[in-house]
């Protein structure tokens, strides 16, 4: 299935989602759970495929996610869980967690900024990049996503939905090295 296909069938679940969190005044907590929940399972190799794999009986897909989530999230987002396991969606749960986060942000007016360094940032670096974003965007919540990257050697890339902001080391050679090849 094509990124777009997928983005297509799990845009329904995802605005289902954030209908009823609203409705239950308890977005916080779903999203909490979600971020969770991707977390999980993207360190769980074995717990991802067994979610996507078609062949694993619906009833053992659930006890699964009752044994593993069961107590650490709430109720309402545990038989989300389960209604997906019913329709043979759960396969999709990542993409309708993000899907879910962006309208999150977007209902919020939260700016996501994702932030590449070589190096891990401190607090005080995350806290002085998080007020530029905002005198950059004029935002006034930003969401700072952090990624570490070794090949940069130094500096960071930001990315703010499509604007690419590059002061990394890597990035000023590679335009070092462009400038050269073109003169």
């Amino acid at each position: 299935m094509s990124q777009s296909s997928l983005y297509k069938v799990a845009n329904p679940y995802a605005e289902a989602l954030l209908e009823l969190s609203q409705l239950n005044n308890i977005i916080e907590q779903t999203s909490k759970d979600l971020s969770f929940i991707s977390q999980v399972i993207s360190e769980s190799f074995e717990l991802k495929s067994c979610l996507s794999n078609p062949l694993i009986d619906i009833n053992l897909k659930k006890r699964i996610l009752d044994q593993v989530f069961s107590g650490q999230l709430n109720e309402f987002v545990l038989n989300f869980l389960f209604v997906l396991v019913d329709r043979r969606r759960i396969s999709l749960l990542q993409v309708i967690i993000d899907k879910y986060l962006n309208l999150v942000y977007e209902a919020e007016e939260i700016i996501v900024a994702e932030v590449f360094t070589a190096t891990i940032l401190t607090e005080l670096q995350q806290n002085n990049l998080i007020q530029k974003i905002k005198l950059m965007t004029k935002g006034k919540k930003i969401k700072l996503m952090t990624n570490i990257d070794s090949s940069l050697i130094g500096g960071f890339i930001i990315k703010i939905g499509s604007k690419v902001i590059d002061t990394s080391l890597s990035g000023k050679l590679k335009q070092i090295a462009f400038y050269l090849e073109t003169n």
